[in-house]
């Protein structure tokens, strides 16, 4: 059956390969991004789409979204937020701009689109929200995301507790936590800061084509929470099977990216 599916984030990576798998599926979409040219690029792979340059860290933009999808198909029945951005500090390096910039766009842009559009499928009784967080809001493999990966920890928080206030009022309202792991993307290149290679002990690299895939069988029976990579939902089971073991066994591996030889 086809679906109007709002996507932000959807100029590059996970959000253009969701786009353009679902496109080819026959379900309705629009999709939103801040970079006009890669946005239409992206549309225009998908086969028709609504394009809708936005800003995901004004609450207002978000509005304007759903505003102008539900004038363009009348209904709205799954939103994903996808918009994201990363950002090299480890934990002492942070300073305010950081975590201001970081928490903007990774978590605020997604409580806007909670907020947003949660109101309206209570109001029509059914629809699904899915958040894109990562498998770095879980296990500490790349400190070097460490702001990226907080966000991220509190979408999943935030999350949970909408789900939680949903169920016993709106059960016919679906909400859902995607947590890819390392991916390959533009994401690396466009992060704030020098961005190193991924740590070789975070397993397997997945396309966005293969994340893309997960989602659209979320979209087709919704569950609350899916590992794009089962390889990774078993290591985060070991983590917190013992959280310190874990993360005494990382640290013997010794940071990474590796500190640069000594002159």
């Amino acid at each position: 059956m086809s679906k109007v599916v709002v996507i932000t984030g959807a100029s590059a990576g996970i959000g253009a390969a969701t786009a353009k798998l679902l496109g080819s599926q026959g379900h309705q979409l629009a999709l939103a991004a801040r970079r006009e040219p890669e946005l239409r690029a992206a549309a225009a792979a998908a086969g028709q789409a609504l394009v809708v340059p936005m800003d995901v860290t004004r609450r207002a933009d978000h509005d304007r979204l759903r505003d102008a999808a539900l004038r363009e198909f009348g209904r709205i029945d799954v939103w994903i937020n996808n918009a994201g951005r990363g950002i090299t500090r480890r934990v002492l390096d942070l300073t305010d701009d950081d975590l201001d910039q970081i928490f903007a766009v990774n978590l605020k842009s997604a409580l806007y689109g909670m907020q947003c559009v949660v109101p309206y499928f209570q109001q029509r009784g059914e629809g699904h929200l899915i958040n894109v967080s990562s498998f770095l809001s879980r296990v500490p493999f790349a400190t070097f995301r460490s702001a990226y990966n907080a966000a991220k920890a509190g979408l999943n928080a935030l999350t949970a507790n909408l789900r939680v206030d949903l169920r016993a009022t709106h059960p016919g309202v679906h909400v859902s936590l995607v947590m890819p792991g390392v991916v390959r993307t533009e994401f690396p290149r466009v992060a704030l800061g020098a961005s190193p290679t991924q740590p070789p002990f975070a397993g397997p690299s997945q396309s966005a084509e293969e994340v893309a895939a997960v989602i659209a069988a979320l979209i087709e029976h919704p569950v609350a929470e899916v590992y794009t990579n089962p390889a990774q939902a078993k290591i985060a089971e070991q983590y917190y099977h013992d959280v310190g073991a874990f993360e005494e066994n990382a640290a013997k591996q010794g940071p990474w990216p590796p500190a640069p030889p000594k002159s």
